[in-house]
């Protein structure tokens, strides 16, 4: 049986009204952590000039595969396995990066993995998008993402919603320049870097 988040199903539109902004050209893009897979099938149907990998660690796999098998695009690869903290990754040069829901359930050494990561794979003028709940300069943007980071910590001290700051300076350090914000709904951001010359 095939996984499903509502939660997926929300956000799918307002994400892709920002990437489709920003993955304009014929490219492949690396999903990090694609989760159920819905996303995967979903951009990939609406951005055909794109091949999307879809990647997570392999206890997702089943879930991912049970989707691409039902929609069979043909600009879909994986489920690829991809562990941030592992030094090797599926790919060794795409074009741009997606990953939502992830930086909040990782812990931070792991958040700054992706990163470094990130700009080892992304060639340069790619680029790569966050989506998730932030804090913005330090402070929770709504009384939910507070509650819901508290629920975080509880599950997992080493979980919690990221910082804006904290996020554009660890980028910096691996060549990845900040380019946008993008306030969606339900409290939700999307962060964007393009990778350095």
């Amino acid at each position: 049986m095939k996984p499903y988040s509502d939660a997926c199903d929300r956000n799918r539109d307002p994400i892709l009204n920002v990437i489709k902004d920003w993955f304009v050209a014929p490219g492949e893009v690396l999903e990090i952590g694609s989760g159920t897979g819905q996303h995967a099938v979903y951009f990939a149907r609406q951005l055909p000039h794109l091949q999307w990998i879809a990647t997570d660690r392999a206890e997702n796999h089943a879930g991912i595969k049970a989707w691409l098998d039902e929609a069979q695009l043909p600009n879909v690869r994986g489920p690829l396995e991809l562990d941030v903290n592992e030094e090797v990754w599926p790919v060794e040069r795409v074009d741009y990066v997606f990953s939502a829901n992830t930086a909040h359930i990782m812990s931070w050494p792991e958040v700054e993995k992706m990163f470094e990561g990130v700009g080892r794979v992304l060639r340069s003028g790619g680029v790569f998008c966050l989506y998730g709940p932030f804090n913005r300069d330090g402070q929770f943007t709504s009384e939910s993402n507070r509650a819901f980071d508290e629920a975080l910590k509880a599950r997992d001290p080493n979980m919690g919603i990221r910082d804006d700051r904290a996020l554009k300076a660890l980028a910096q350090t691996h060549a990845l320049a900040f380019a946008a914000d993008y306030s969606l709904p339900a409290k939700n951001r999307i962060l964007v870097w393009k990778r350095d010359a």
